[in-house]
């Protein structure tokens, strides 16, 4: 078995007097300054790749828009799903939260292996600058979209150093995926707490650990997938390509077999996230805890099964399998829904922001979880596939999960990170334009989608009734732009006028919670009784029933 490398305790951490500023966050391996490393890069992508969304819904504001050439739309979109798929939605959660917050709900001092830990921030931060640099060469970015179906990703119809940006690019920040599910694995396994049973996890640990074991089944295909597909380019290998021998289906199959759990890698965390907020927020405990747990479990094992159904207008892949495996996925999401409503149902319910966010994900997330029951169907899909349809529905569960449960994270964690408050009327502004704007956007993509619009089209006709939903779906883009300005107008107004928070300003209810804010080098100055999934919780309220309940039950 592969030795743990154990964190410094307080007394034996290394001597950082002569390192300060710039100099010590570039060297750090602390995994508080990774996390929020990974944190700023990612929300920074994140901007990058919603200014990209916008100019694409300037150019489809009209028919035969003329902003821009095909080839330079095409690179708008290859990048800007690029960005979000693969650089902001997995690496802000398993990279950011988890990095700076499971080895403090573990109760842990840092995470197993600090200075692999630094590497994969380092590896993740160099993939994402290779994969911009397409920009600057003379054929531009990649262009083929985010997928790289081939033949379109070969050296003949892709030419240029810019599509082989993508793949180096994409092969780095895929190590950084596998190292830090390595490293998650090993904390959570190794360097809990005393009395911190793996039934006493938080929700959101639970949903990272169950996430870093998918990366490790899923990213080394899309690597190894990657690889063949730079032998095909530069080394006269014809894995992908009839005219040697190979089957360029291959292709879809290794990318899916690795792009459906990526759906989930990307959804459960943000899961685990809202799971943590709707409980704070409701003063309960999670109802139905270890349902929860093997809900989890099922959505992970199932999405290791149902990557075909993104194949079905091939004619090569077994329909009834698939489909009946692409409807099973929605019972153990549905087990979640029911467990999410009664962790509120008749709570004590405080509306900020934090939980604002986390209801609008079960909204927005629910309506996409809805349409891809339905995409799970041969017949509707066929009618649907590459169409705006599928594009709405991606979207729905992208947002749903990554934006407003994601920035329900950053807004419930963001006192803890930094020790300050951010504006409560501020943050709710953002969530209101966000929410009007997502919803103006997404229900016209679905009726275009229906009326037949093709995704991925740079232009199209002005006699088939799409102008109108096209525009509509672009206001509601701007708006989502625009509610961004307000949570950068917040993190300015926080960090220029800060309103100290106090340790738990939230009466949280997990390990983070115990500790200051921000917290120590160490984590922690001392440890609560573990007696339960809410520690902070039974340590603040020692009269709580809970803690008489597990007292009861034999708890240490």
């Amino acid at each position: 078995m592969t030795k743990v490398e154990r964190p410094a305790a307080p007394s034996e951490a290394p001597h950082e007097a002569g390192r300060s500023g710039f100099l010590e966050w570039l060297t750090s391996t602390d995994h508080k300054v990774i996390g929020l490393s990974y944190i700023i890069t990612s929300l920074a992508l994140l901007f990058v790749s919603g200014l990209m969304a916008m100019l694409m819904r300037v150019q489809l504001l009209e028919p035969s828009g003329t902003i821009f050439s095909f080839k330079a739309y095409n690179e708008l979109f290859t990048m800007h799903g690029t960005l979000m798929m693969y650089l902001f939605a997995g690496p802000f959660a398993f990279g950011g939260l988890a990095n700076y917050f499971i080895p403090i709900q573990v109760g842990a001092p840092d995470m197993a292996f600090p200075r692999l830990n630094a590497l994969s921030y380092w590896l993740f931060l160099t993939g994402s600058i290779t994969i911009l640099l397409g920009f600057g060469t003379n054929g531009g970015a990649a262009d083929f979209g985010w997928v790289a179906y081939a033949p379109l990703s070969n050296a003949t119809n892709s030419p240029g150093i810019g599509p082989d940006l993508w793949i180096l690019g994409l092969i780095l920040t895929g190590f950084s995926a596998i190292f830090t599910g390595v490293n998650l694995v090993s904390t959570i396994f190794y360097l809990r707490a005393p009395g911190m049973t793996m039934f006493r996890l938080s929700i959101f640990t639970w949903n990272m650990l169950v996430t870093a074991i998918l990366i490790l089944i899923a990213f080394p295909v899309l690597t190894a997938a990657l690889v063949m597909l730079f032998c095909d380019r530069h080394f006269g290998t014809h894995i992908f390509s009839v005219q040697g021998g190979g089957s360029p289906i291959l292709w879809q199959n290794l990318f899916w077999f690795f792009g459906h759990p990526e759906v989930y890698i990307l959804a459960l965390p943000y899961f685990g996230i809202a799971t943590d907020v709707l409980a704070v927020f409701a003063r309960k405990p999670v109802f139905g805890y270890k349902g929860m747990i093997f809900a989890t479990m099922s959505i992970a094992a199932l999405s290791t099964g149902v990557w075909a159904h993104h194949m079905f207008t091939t004619g090569v892949v077994l329909l009834p399998f698939f489909s009946l495996m692409s409807l099973l996925i929605a019972v153990p999401t549905g087990i979640k829904y029911f467990n999410w409503i009664g962790t509120i149902w008749r709570g004590q319910i405080w509306f900020n922001t934090a939980m604002l966010f986390s209801i609008g994900f079960l909204i927005t997330f629910l309506l996409g979880g809805v349409t891809g029951v339905m995409l799970a169907s041969p017949p509707i899909d066929f009618f649907t596939h590459d169409t705006y349809f599928v594009v709405a529905h991606f979207h729905q569960v992208l947002m749903g999960t990554a934006i407003f449960a994601g920035l329900s994270g950053f807004y419930y964690w963001y006192p803890k990170m930094f020790g300050r408050m951010m504006h409560e009327g501020l943050g709710k502004w953002h969530f209101w334009l966000l929410f009007i704007g997502f919803w103006v956007m997404t229900i016209p993509q679905y009726t275009v989608g229906m009326l037949g619009m093709p995704r991925r089209v740079a232009t199209y006709p002005s006699d088939l009734g799409w102008q109108f939903w096209n525009d509509l779906a672009s206001v509601g883009a701007f708006i989502i732009g625009a509610s961004f300005l307000f949570f950068l107008a917040n993190l300015w107004i926080s960090w220029r006028h800060p309103v100290p928070c106090g340790d738990n300003p939230w009466d949280g209810q997990t390990l983070e919670w115990f500790t200051t804010s921000p917290p120590p080098h160490h984590n922690f100055h001392h440890l609560p009784p573990i007696r339960s999934e809410r520690p902070t919780w039974d340590y603040n309220h020692p009269n709580a029933p809970t803690l008489r309940r597990h007292v009861r039950a034999g708890g240490p």
